[in-house]
């Protein structure tokens, strides 16, 4: 249906959140302090991968010296070598504070008496995650903070509304240029809005959906860097892409997150005649990070010709796994599988981009005006391979200090308009069935050509398939999936070209015809923009 023809309404606010997950609602709360806040979530629910996260948020919540150093060192060990050591201290030492800010909050974590119950995850040396209702952390996150956003009299958040593109103003120059606000689809009344603020956050998550099989929900399409991207905004690591090592393996189910915990607490992991294998992978067996378990995973699948291998649970006490993982235990049990009694069918899944739109300690970008947090960010903490239950520490920690921040930047005295443009026109065209082919032709690619193994060849290959889909990008988007595919091409082509730039094996990103890790010199960054990808995949 085409929107109703009518002038797109302007709605003013002090600060624009694109986002709705734990890092967006923990910047309005802090920005709420400063002015007027109005949140934007593209969904209708809790459909962010905040609420999807199980198995914990790491800290060291005593705050002793030897705790947080400990949390600093397995973070930059997991990051191999890649992590800015700078954004790491922040996220551990502040990190404890903000957890003890959430349970004042009304945040429940899972106790034994009156001490927090912790646990151990993968490339964790000591037990330092804390977890709520088993394996729903995530959720719980998202509910104190949404109930203490509740609270806040000036804060709005509004549902179904999707972000088609930032909006900019300028003061005269190049130097003036700054993000002003973004154009929106309201999906309620069918109908573009334009967003005017002091300042604009991107928290839109990450793009587990540019593959095929993925933990992230429907609505994790890169927008946030898709925008970012057209905006002439630099991105970082995009070519770190991390694969979740267990996800449920169901020709029936969805890629259903099996959360490291579970390897945590004792599980392991077999192929199809019952071994265990990750001993001759890693000395640390199925707690070795989350890159080579992954890695051995695959290489397990590749050698048995087999689309999983297995996750065993039944050596632990029933009552326990049941206790301790309720919502998986449901889960599996709805699909036909009592965990307690029998193995788990597991491969890998995209899970979490390290990479993602470069900041700075406050998520300051290289654009006035425009700010990034969590996933859509690349504040240096996860280096080229995250550490387990980081990130919703992250989403926590450079959540309020963005929030901080802009409401410390100083106030833009006008609004300039860069240039008088006509503003996107969407509807829903019936032919909205050749962008579903696009994506399921895209996702299959970016599997097997920009996966967890890649290749120089791999990498052409994706690019020259890249091309057949540019017709996507030259023509313009009216409805919300040719803006979501439009989206999905231009993170793709981020990712395939610093995987070709990188070439060496470090972290979650193994190249097979670079096989060896960096030598002793430190790794650089490879930093992107728009500019930086016209050579190789034309008019973006």
């Amino acid at each position: 249906m085409a929107p109703r023809p009518r002038p797109s309404p302007i709605v003013t606010t002090d600060f624009l959140i694109i986002g709705s997950g734990v890092a967006g609602l923990r910047a309005a709360i802090e920005a709420s302090r400063h002015g007027d806040v109005l949140v934007l979530n593209k969904g209708w629910a809790n459909e962010s991968n905040s609420a999807f996260a199980q198995g914990g948020i790491a800290a060291a919540l005593n705050e002793e010296d030897e705790a947080i150093e400990s949390h600093f060192q397995d973070t930059i060990d997991a990051g191999k070598g890649l992590c800015r050591p700078e954004a790491v201290r922040v996220l551990v030492e502040e990190g404890p504070r903000q957890i003890h800010e959430l349970i004042a909050w009304g945040a429940e974590f899972d106790k034994i008496g009156d001490r927090f119950l912790l646990a151990r995850e993968a490339a964790h040396s000591h037990s330092r995650i804390l977890r709520a209702k088993g394996d729903a952390t995530g959720n719980e996150l998202v509910r104190a903070l949404k109930e203490e956003v509740q609270k806040r009299g000036n804060i709005s958040v509004r549902n179904g509304h999707f972000t088609v593109d930032l909006f900019f103003s300028s003061a005269g120059g190049a130097r003036g240029r700054r993000c002003r606000g973004a154009w929106v689809w309201d999906e309620r009344e069918e109908r573009l809005v334009l967003f005017t603020a002091r300042a604009v956050i991107l928290a839109t998550g990450g793009a587990g959906q540019i593959y095929r099989r993925t933990t992230n929900p429907p609505v994790a399409t890169g927008d946030g860097i898709a925008m970012a991207l057209r905006a002439g905004v630099m991105l970082e690591d995009m070519e770190f892409f991390q694969f979740h090592p267990t996800s449920l393996s169901l020709p029936s189910a969805p890629s259903f997150l099996l959360s490291e915990a579970m390897r945590g607490e004792g599980a392991l992991l077999r192929d199809a005649e019952g071994k265990r294998f990750m001993d001759r992978y890693h000395p640390d067996a199925e707690l070795a990070p989350r890159d080579v378990v992954t890695r051995a995973i695959w290489e397990e699948m590749q050698q048995g010709r087999r689309q999983n291998v297995f996750l065993d649970l039944t050596h632990l006490k029933p009552t326990f796994v049941r206790e301790r993982f309720p919502k998986i235990y449901a889960t599996c049990l709805q699909y036909g599988i009592d965990i307690t009694q029998e193995q788990i069918p597991v491969a890998p899944s995209a899970h979490y981009l390290m990479g993602g739109v470069k900041t700075g300690l406050s998520g300051e970008t290289s654009l006035q005006g425009l700010w990034a947090v969590g996933e859509v960010a690349c504040t240096g903490v996860h280096g080229a391979n995250r550490l387990a239950s980081n990130s919703l520490l992250e989403g926590l920690v450079f959540g309020m200090r963005v929030g901080q921040a802009v409401g410390q930047a100083p106030i833009p005295t006008s609004i300039l308009l860069e240039e008088e443009t006509e503003p996107p026109k969407l509807s829903r065209p019936a032919a909205d069935g050749k962008y579903l082919l696009v994506q399921k032709e895209l996702r299959e690619t970016m599997w097997s050509h920009v996966g967890i193994l890649r290749s120089e060849l791999s990498l052409k290959e994706a690019m020259k398939r890249w091309e057949r889909w540019a017709w996507v990008l030259k023509k313009p988007a009216r409805s919300r999936l040719a803006l979501e595919t439009r989206n999905l091409l231009l993170v793709s082509a981020a990712m395939i070209e610093a995987a070709l730039k990188r070439r060496e094996s470090i972290g979650a990103h193994y190249r097979e015809d670079f096989p060896l890790p960096p030598n002793d010199l430190p790794s650089e960054h490879i930093s992107l923009t728009r500019t930086a990808l016209t050579k190789h995949f034309g008019l973006i």
